[in-house]
């Protein structure tokens, strides 16, 4: 009887040593590089999160795993426990980023100007959305997983060329300095109301591939969101405010950043059980706290730090390691690519930039909305991954998809720098500009941090 309790209740082993060992190593090096990387990028004009996202590509199957196999399989075994330690960390920078990012965001600007982020973020979904689904019709049939219903791929395809990446678009403002202006708030707003349509038609497209979707399916994941936004409007707020109130007695900054991870990643879990991912839940509850007012900006420094100088990179460090570009070498996969790359950037430019245009947005301004919601980066990986997990996308389509996400991102920068330069900074810029050097007063903050 006892030997039975026993095993019953026997404790989960601990890490191995040797995988122990892969990991902290995995960890290192992916920092170290994407430190070096994101400041080389950083000395030819562009944002570190450029140099970020490379790592993965040099320490993949694409350059690594090519040149030598040997020492990938080692530092990378394809093991799911293994990957997933790496997945873990990543989500804890990318959920942390996210949030502090909506904490930033100016709910003023984004309610004054809300029928301006509407019409640019419903530009930027139809067109690309549309033209999405129109390739998936047309692509060639080889690459097209046998058993898999022609439709389901055609709107699968048209909801990873729709979504936009808010992690890649705020660091990339972050490191532009570009978060306080009135483009980067619209830019960061439309790009909300894109991921969270793209969640709930990924959510949709998944049910049809294994045969469950129903208009329960479909109603059932719209009242989730009502669900959601209406609990962030009446109850959300006076809570938010009353925890950090609490918090805010304290003498140091522990309390505050312990408080306000504790209600990122609750909220992030929250969105995640319901089926609308985790990073939406993390920029909802970002806002909540920043509309809270009692946030006290030099005390969340450190965790902004942190979370900037070495969660982060971690996260667009391992975003490349699943990304195997050598399947592009073949003629048919190459050219297929290039017209869903073509087409996935003229729909998500050309619809911003109409929405922009039809509310009253001048073309300057235009063009650097469609830069920043082009960028699709890591949200589009973790679509194409479901795609491929689900059977829906071949290995082929998915590499297509990765390299649309990849060449997006480094689009992002050189384009709005070029745009941002043509637009002038207001009056009300400015005094947002200096609320966010208040997030700077921390002593160990990252000089290249300043003047976001």
């Amino acid at each position: 009887m006892l030997h039975t309790f026993a095993a019953a209740v026997a404790p989960v082993a601990p890490i191995a040593a040797h995988s122990l060992l892969v990991f902290l190593l995995q960890i290192g090096l992916l920092l170290l590089l994407a430190v070096v990387l994101g400041r080389l990028a950083g000395r030819f004009g562009m944002p570190a999160v450029v140099g970020e996202l490379f790592v993965g590509v040099i320490l993949g199957p694409s350059l690594l795993g090519w040149a030598a196999p040997g020492l990938h399989s080692w530092l990378f075994p394809a093991v799911a426990e293994q990957y997933h330690l790496l997945d873990a960390v990543g989500q804890v920078g990318v959920l942390l980023l996210v949030g502090l990012t909506g904490v930033q965001m100016d709910m003023g600007l984004a309610r004054k100007r809300g029928l301006t982020a509407a019409g640019v973020s419903i530009g930027g979904l139809v067109l690309p959305l549309g033209l999405g689904i129109g390739a998936g019709y047309l692509l060639p049939k080889v690459l097209v997983p046998e058993g898999t219903d022609v439709t389901v791929f055609a709107m699968f395809l048209g909801v990873a060329l729709c979504v936009s990446a808010i992690p890649v678009i705020a660091k990339t403002l972050i490191d532009m300095k570009l978060l306080h202006r009135n483009i980067g708030q619209l830019t960061l707003t439309a790009g909300m109301v894109d991921d969270v349509f793209g969640w709930f038609m990924l959510s949709v497209v998944s049910a049809m591939a294994v045969n469950a979707v129903s208009a329960g399916t479909v109603l059932t994941s719209l009242a989730y969101l009502v669900a959601i936004l209406a609990f962030c409007f009446t109850l959300g707020r006076p809570l938010a405010r009353g925890v950090l109130r609490v918090a805010a007695k304290s003498d140091g900054p522990g309390l505050t950043v312990a408080t306000v991870v504790v209600l990122i990643f609750l909220a992030a879990a929250g969105t995640q059980a319901l089926g609308l991912e985790a990073v939406f839940g993390a920029f909802l509850c970002g806002i909540l706290l920043g509309t809270a007012g009692k946030v006290d900006p030099a005390k969340l420094a450190p965790l902004r730090t942190v979370v900037l100088s070495g969660l982060a990179p971690l996260f667009f460090a391992t975003a490349g390691l699943r990304m195997d570009l050598t399947a592009l070498t073949h003629p048919v996969v190459l050219l297929t690519g290039l017209v869903v790359l073509a087409l996935a950037i003229a729909g998500k430019f050309a619809g911003a930039f109409a929405g922009a245009r039809l509310s009253g947005l001048n073309k300057w301004e235009g063009l650097a909305l469609g830069a920043g919601l082009n960028a699709r980066g890591v949200i589009q990986v973790v679509v194409a991954m479901v795609g491929l997990r689900l059977g829906i996308l071949s290995v082929e389509v998915y590499t297509i998809i990765i390299l649309v996400a990849i060449v997006t991102s480094l689009m992002a920068s050189p384009i709005l720098r070029f745009a941002m330069s043509r637009v002038e900074q207001t009056a009300e810029e400015q005094v947002r500009e200096n609320e966010h050097r208040a997030w700077n007063t921390h002593p160990a903050a990252n000089p290249q941090e300043q003047s976001l």
